[in-house]
């Protein structure tokens, strides 16, 4: 019986693979300053973020009351008071300078990798109303916001920022986006020398907490919190002092 030939000697030319397509999906992310024209899409959040900690029986905000205090006439510069960051979603790469720049703050810019693509079934009722959106084929869908203004520590001797809201849509969660959220007010906050960033948590809400946590955040169990509203203000109206 022959001898087996010996296998033929390795060739130098190089082996090509097939490319691989890259799975998954990337969303891109920009954080700016809302305005006026954003107020029907805060209001639309404010009513989700109601329904989801179960004070629904609380909200009595409308868009005429929202756009009257948010945005009164001759308003004050951002961050001097009510302030609302926006965060917008899209599928193509936003410009790095548009219309939506403003002189006190210039967008965040962020994408997000995703294993799939998120499935949004109210992306028609949240689509932008930022006046550059149509650069990018009205592609823009708002995906949540955070509301603060200014506050002061006697101790620290200097202002800070409290958060009153912070929220993002559903199918959104989980992707750092609220993460994103916090990290830009926390990083304007160092950026004007504030000495804090303060804000609220449901005791139930135990993902909250343990993101909060995860941030840096210390959560503060011997504080509480004290209101006076309704007609327990009220009834401060004619009190003679």
């Amino acid at each position: 019986m022959a001898a087996a030939a010996p296998p033929p000697p390795p060739s130098s030319a190089p082996i090509y693979l097939p490319e691989s397509t890259p799975s998954g999906d990337t969303l891109f992310t920009r954080i700016r300053l809302a305005t006026i024209d954003d107020v029907p899409h805060i209001h639309k959040l404010i009513h989700q973020m109601a329904v989801f900690e179960r004070l629904t029986h609380l909200c009595e905000a409308t868009t005429a009351s929202l756009s009257a205090t948010l945005f009164p006439p001759n308003p004050p510069p951002p961050f001097t008071s009510f302030t609302v960051f926006l965060l917008e979603l899209s599928s193509s790469p936003f410009p790095p300078s548009s219309a939506a720049v403003n002189p006190h703050f210039s967008p965040l810019l962020k994408s997000v990798h995703l294993d799939l693509p998120i499935d949004d079934p109210e992306r028609d009722n949240f689509r932008s109303n930022a006046n550059d959106v149509n650069l990018l084929g009205n592609d823009v869908i708002v995906g949540g916001f955070v509301l603060f203004f200014p506050n002061y520590s006697t101790f620290l001797a200097k202002p800070g920022f409290y958060i009153e809201d912070i929220f993002v849509r559903e199918c959104y969660r989980r992707k750092g986006l609220g993460k994103m959220l916090l990290s830009a007010v926390a990083a304007q906050a160092t950026k004007m020398g504030y000495g804090r960033v303060e804000w609220v948590v449901l005791d139930w809400n135990v993902n909250a907490i343990t993101f909060y946590e995860q941030m840096g955040a210390q959560i503060l169990p011997e504080w509480r919190i004290c209101r006076l509203t309704g007609d327990a203000l009220q009834s401060y109206a004619h009190v003679n002092l």
